[in-house]
């Protein structure tokens, strides 16, 4: 009798269920969304090992190869050399590793990864931002482990510790600088194959059109010009010059007119890109 009375009993006695009143939730910020993008890229350190090769085993196997197979040819000694060349094979490694990044990136929406993230009332350029900001720890290790090696093998920075961490912070803002040139590259370019040799033939000419591996002075003077105009020869100089303390004003502001032009000149772009192919 109780069961049937209760199925009996109208739906107006029953508590109103719809969802009709409820309230939507608020939409992510900017902030939340980097935030979230980020954690994902520290997450896939875990999986993704090419990454950690690329931030643990070819800045060592840098460091060894040019330090003794070219430091005495090129300076007398490995050691004399490895004073030249220590800061410029850390600014080597992480334009190096800037790259897999955008490489996933391009993966990532070629895949069709993004198709889901576009329908999401989130700030866009937060793919592209949290990705980059992600990364900070990635060139953290990047940076030390040549550094620690270089340290063992002889490199004494004349500039003591405190040019050092300043050397690494300037390095943290050039890498996430130089991040928008290849950014930008695996936007544009849809096809993955096509888009990583772009992005490996812009990086071979940058790394050995600079300063990173021999002094410009010694370069034929039309090559110098060259080099000059090259922001990894600045990144070099400057972080040569803050290891070292020697660096004079001029480099200072060089090195950091290096860094806001690469943002100047590919953020905006990149961004504008990406929103393009998320409509």
């Amino acid at each position: 009798m109780t069961s049937s009375s209760t199925q009996a009993r109208p739906a107006a006695e029953f508590p109103d269920r719809s969802v009709a009143g409820l309230q939507r939730p608020p939409a992510p910020g900017a902030l939340f969304a980097c935030r979230t993008f980020a954690w994902r890229t520290l997450i896939k350190l875990k999986y993704v090992q090419d990454h950690l090769g690329t931030a643990v085993v070819f800045p060592v196997i840098l460091t060894l190869v040019f330090t003794y197979l070219l430091g005495g040819a090129i300076a007398g000694s490995p050691r004399d050399y490895l004073q030249f060349f220590l800061p410029g094979v850390i600014v080597l490694s992480l334009v190096a590793s800037s790259m897999m990044s955008a490489l996933t990136l391009n993966r990532d929406i070629a895949t069709g990864m993004f198709d889901r993230v576009r329908s999401t009332p989130i700030w866009q350029p937060a793919v592209l931002v949290g990705t980059m900001g992600g990364d900070v720890l990635r060139y953290a290790l990047t940076s030390v482990i040549p550094l620690g090696l270089g340290l063992l093998l002889g490199f004494r920075p004349d500039g003591g510790f405190t040019g050092v961490v300043l050397a690494l912070l300037y390095l943290q803002l050039f890498t996430f600088s130089v991040s928008w040139l290849w950014m930008f590259f695996a936007v544009l370019i849809p096809q993955p194959t096509a888009a990583a040799g772009v992005v490996n033939l812009l990086q071979f000419i940058l790394l050995f059109g600079s300063n990173i591996l021999a002094p410009s002075q010694t370069m034929p003077g039309w090559l110098e010009a060259v080099v000059k105009l090259n922001p990894v020869t600045h990144a070099a100089t400057t972080t040569r010059g803050l290891m070292h303390g020697d660096l004079s004003g001029g480099d200072l502001t060089a090195g950091l007119l290096a860094c806001a032009a690469l943002i100047v000149v590919f953020a905006t772009p990149t961004v504008l890109l990406y929103n393009r192919k998320q409509r």
